[in-house]
């Protein structure tokens, strides 16, 4: 897996759909709005939590609904296509190419992520998961800003 995380790319029109070859069913059935949601709420757990590989996956599912996000918005499932198995992250670069080094990103850790999941002890280190934190962060806030969708954070100080 990369150490660091790809730099922001260019954006695609946020309007642009592309089919894909998928079953209709296969695609996100919630907003992209309601996705990012639930991907800010998970980079906040995943901040809170201190078992490493806990860490590690729940940032890891808040950069999968980001990625599902981008579907929500950009991709239209082929009507009677056979539903063939596809990553979410091989999807993402079918719609959204300018988001290939993200994708490649956080598809190389979907096995760990698997085996945190699993409680497979010591699957990643503190750093690793931190570093993983970042970049989903990081990559949340790009697929915000190429829908269109901002995100003010809120500051810590003022919310107690």
């Amino acid at each position: 897996m990369p150490t660091t995380p790809p730099p922001s790319a260019g954006y695609a029109p946020v309007g642009t759909r592309q089919e894909l070859p998928v079953a209709p069913h296969a695609l996100p059935h919630r907003t992209p709005r309601e996705l990012l949601t639930l991907a800010r709420r998970g980079l906040e757990e995943a901040a809170e939590t201190r078992t490493d590989g806990l860490r590690y996956a729940t940032a890891h599912l808040a950069a999968l609904r980001a990625a599902a996000a981008v579907l929500a918005a950009r991709a239209t499932s082929a009507p009677g296509r056979r539903n063939r198995l596809t990553s979410v992250w091989a999807l993402l670069v079918m719609v959204a190419p300018e988001l290939n080094e993200w994708a490649a990103y956080f598809a190389a850790g979907a096995a760990r992520r698997a085996a945190a999941e699993a409680g497979i002890p010591r699957v990643v280190s503190a750093r690793e998961a931190d570093d993983l934190l970042r970049a989903a962060e990081q990559f949340t806030a790009v697929v915000e800003v190429a829908l269109g969708l901002s995100y003010q954070p809120v500051v810590r100080e003022l919310a107690s």
